[in-house]
């Protein structure tokens, strides 16, 4: 698979809202972070790195794609560890971390459940694990062509459980807040979803992002602080779908 298809990179036009989101979830995964020994999986081209390396006290980050990791390794160059593996089968001993991250990349993941193991054994006692993931329970959700399966609130509920974790879930860009463009165009994706029309690279989806979303960004190669105020994601309760967030947090928390 060619996952540069479907991976915002650094450099390339996103709309602010995108912009936003990964800023806000790298801002709640730092409080999480801070002073701890860190493991960012898939972590892409990496604009969050620069961030996490100066609140944690080790951070190590990684992908599975070598031509998406070169641009991360260009531009921080020695200053993070970044390294080749797949998900499934990290190069790492046990009990090597406190935190570990993986966003908006779970649905990727041919095999869960071995990620799941391969967290638990690399994780330290009272270990975190951060997922940060697209909401599948939106009415007008679009899944991507490469993914193997979406969780919501339930279904990560049930994984984290089976898997001895005891998981906290947020919400973040509530749908009640996007723009009156948006809100027109919402019932339109979901027809267009529905019919296979929308375009499935993020190239071809630029023209599309002008029109909802107006003028687009350049993707940075590192935010900090201040590239963006940090919107705070809501509770969430883990009994019931959420329908208002297009993106879902979630902290769990390793039990023994």
């Amino acid at each position: 698979m060619d996952y540069k298809d479907v991976t915002e990179l650094s450099g390339e036009e996103i709309s602010q809202e995108q912009l936003q989101r990964i800023c806000n979830r790298y801002y709640w995964a730092g409080s999480y972070c801070q002073g701890k020994d860190t493991l960012e999986v898939a972590c892409g081209t990496g604009p969050g790195l620069g961030y996490l390396s100066r609140i944690s006290q080790r951070l190590v980050a990684g992908d599975i794609s070598e031509e998406i990791l070169s641009i991360a390794r260009l531009h921080y160059e020695e200053r993070v560890d970044i390294q080749q593996f797949d998900a499934s089968s990290m190069p790492f001993p046990n009990q090597s971390f406190d935190v570990v991250l993986i966003f908006e990349a779970i649905y990727y993941l041919p095999n869960v459940e071995q990620f799941m193991k391969e967290c638990r054994r690399i994780l330290r006692p009272a270990g975190i694990l951060l997922i940060v993931t697209a909401n599948k329970d939106l009415y007008d959700f679009n899944p991507s062509p490469y993914s193997y399966g979406y969780y919501g609130v339930l279904e990560l509920e049930r994984l984290l459980s089976t898997h001895n974790f005891e998981a906290t879930f947020y919400g973040s860009t509530s749908v009640k807040t996007t723009s009156f463009k948006q809100k027109i165009f919402r019932p339109m994706k979901k027809i267009a979803s529905a019919l296979n029309l929308i375009p499935q690279t993020m190239k071809r989806k630029s023209c599309l992002k002008r029109l909802v979303f107006g003028k687009l960004v350049p993707m940075p190669y590192e935010i900090d602080s201040s590239t963006r105020n940090y919107e705070p994601p809501v509770s969430l309760v883990s009994d019931h779908p959420d329908r208002v967030h297009k993106v879902i947090f979630c902290a769990a928390h390793m039990k023994n």
